[in-house]
């Protein structure tokens, strides 16, 4: 979504006018993000102040698969999920729409995602439910994410600071893990050799789509720049000045 579809809450050109004809001609998408914070509906009244009509059946979020993940983890256990929550309404709905029980006695996990109001004694009550046996899970690695004011710390670097109190690595569903686009692809009933995924990210967005299989788009609208791309030990399979440059491939 961001350095894709729109960059600082303004639509990148090409972005409307793509969207538009995916959704005229009954184009199969999902509009991904690795922010935990929103859900689809909040998002999609996001997109819409900034020019974009996105259906929030088309929003696809790293909370959403991390429900979709834990859902399948527990289907066969006898009993739903317990999950003791460090994130926000896009989380905490995503989990509780997938079956789960929200908890802090005895949950099954600690789940972790983006918040704006990281406390002290929430994460201190994750360390100790960890260290008492629930399994971590993370929604994404982004250890920090944009504000007006400047960077924020993100998902990725409160995990740090809770594996180091207890010595345990989360389970992390979001992009780069390339769950997060095969669970996408099963929303929308796709397959990896017919599937493209346009992203503005190698590290991220491009690895992922390549370990799932998929035809992958760079667009340097983004992150990644021209000259970045020859650090990777991987190549996308095309490379694309934004997505303006797709609108007459599609």
């Amino acid at each position: 979504m961001d350095g894709v579809l729109v960059h600082e809450n303004h639509p990148i050109p090409g972005a409307a006018e793509l969207i538009d004809r995916w959704v005229a001609t009954s184009k199969r998408f999902l509009v991904l993000t690795n922010n935990s914070i929103y859900t689809p509906r909040d998002l999609a009244a996001r997109l819409r102040a900034s020019g974009l009509e996105v259906p929030e059946e088309n929003l696809w979020t790293s909370a959403l698969a991390t429900a979709e993940f834990l859902k399948d983890q527990v289907k066969n256990a006898g009993a739903p999920g317990r999950c003791f929550v460090v994130g926000e309404a896009g989380l905490t709905t995503a989990l509780h729409e997938a079956g789960m029980i929200l908890t802090d006695t005895n949950p099954d996990y600690v789940v972790l995602g983006e918040t704006r109001t990281y406390s002290f004694g929430t994460i201190t009550k994750a360390i100790r439910l960890i260290l008492g046996g629930a399994r971590f899970i993370a929604t994404n690695p982004d250890v920090t994410g944009p504000s007006q004011e400047g960077v924020l710390p993100a998902t990725g670097a409160i995990a740090a600071l809770i594996t180091a109190a207890t010595n345990m690595e989360p389970y992390i569903v979001g992009k780069p893990n390339p769950m997060m686009f095969r669970s996408a692809m099963r929303k929308i009933d796709a397959h990896s050799e017919t599937t493209a995924m346009i992203g503005d990210r190698m590290d991220t967005d491009i690895v992922a789509g390549i370990e799932a299989g998929l035809h992958t788009v760079l667009v340097l609208s983004g992150i990644t720049q021209r000259e970045d791309v020859n650090r990777y030990p991987f190549r996308p399979t095309q490379i694309m000045n934004s997505v303006a440059d797709l609108i007459n491939t599609v």
